[in-house]
């Protein structure tokens, strides 16, 4: 009984209880930090300023022939299982799946963990300084394009609500896409990962999924997505760079929980 408590603990506690406590400590300070600067434009000259940044990116869209957006959700919008379906996953995607992957890093494969921990801190510092220079009202915002919200149509939640502005979250925040970024931070490493083959297909075509979803359900431009993409990749260049200040602990193939404080 005593050897399987043991085994229980090294497998939930694999570099002791208070290492467990830094970690949620250090997600939980940076994306508090990370939602209350997000909700930072709540004012008329900003919403101004959001509205006009996403026109341009419309213009910029429409001038390189990839305006392909109101066509793409006009499509799925007839299709109740792939609208609704994308909805819900648009609406898990930031909160289980990513939280539940990186629990799973953190249980099964540690010593890859801090590294992606470490991709996770750059990518909100990307998005902060992304939310602060070019806020960005999403698709969803402009009907006479076509677009519609199916977030709200599926949970009946109204996104444009004020009183979410503050409170939850910044509808002005949609460059970058930090859906298509945290897709494939969780997605790549897990497809090296896990073992099933069908898992690596998976977690590989994780990050295209999402980006669907995210147009599909009226929240990004493929710009945005694009730009979510490059936040994922300065925050994996910086995660190395990181890692070569400590690379027994934040390396990606990092010496084992026992070796490493």
């Amino acid at each position: 009984m005593l050897a399987r408590l043991a085994d229980l603990r090294a497998r939930l506690f694999p570099r002791g209880v208070f290492d467990v406590a830094i970690q949620i400590a250090l997600f939980f300070a940076m994306y508090y930090a990370y939602r209350m600067l997000r909700g930072a434009i709540d004012d008329p000259a900003g919403a101004a300023v959001a509205f006009q940044n996403a026109r341009n990116l419309i213009d910029i869209e429409r001038s390189l022939g990839l305006f392909v957006e109101p066509s793409i959700q006009a499509w799925a919008a007839s299709k109740t299982a792939i609208i609704d379906g994308a909805s819900i996953i648009y609406i898990n995607a930031q909160t289980s799946v990513t939280v539940g992957a990186l629990v799973y890093l953190y249980l099964r494969h540690n010593s890859h963990f801090y590294f992606v921990r470490n991709m996770f801190f750059v990518a909100f510092l990307c998005a902060i300084v992304g939310y602060v220079l070019y806020p960005t009202a999403p698709p969803r915002f402009f009907p006479e394009w076509g677009f519609f919200d199916a977030v709200e149509r599926l949970s009946g939640i109204d996104s444009a609500d004020p009183s979410l502005v503050n409170s939850l979250y910044n509808p002005y925040a949609a460059v970058p896409s930090m859906h298509v970024c945290f897709a494939l931070m969780i997605g790549i490493p897990l497809a090296k990962l896990v073992k099933p083959r069908a898992l690596k297909v998976f977690w590989g075509t994780y990050p295209v999924l999402v980006t669907f979803v995210i147009v599909v359900t009226g929240n990004h431009f493929l710009a945005d997505a694009v730009l979510g993409a490059l936040a994922a990749g300065i925050a994996a260049y910086s995660a190395k760079h990181m890692a070569r200040a400590r690379p027994a602990h934040w390396s990606w193939r990092a010496t084992s929980p026992a070796t490493a404080g």
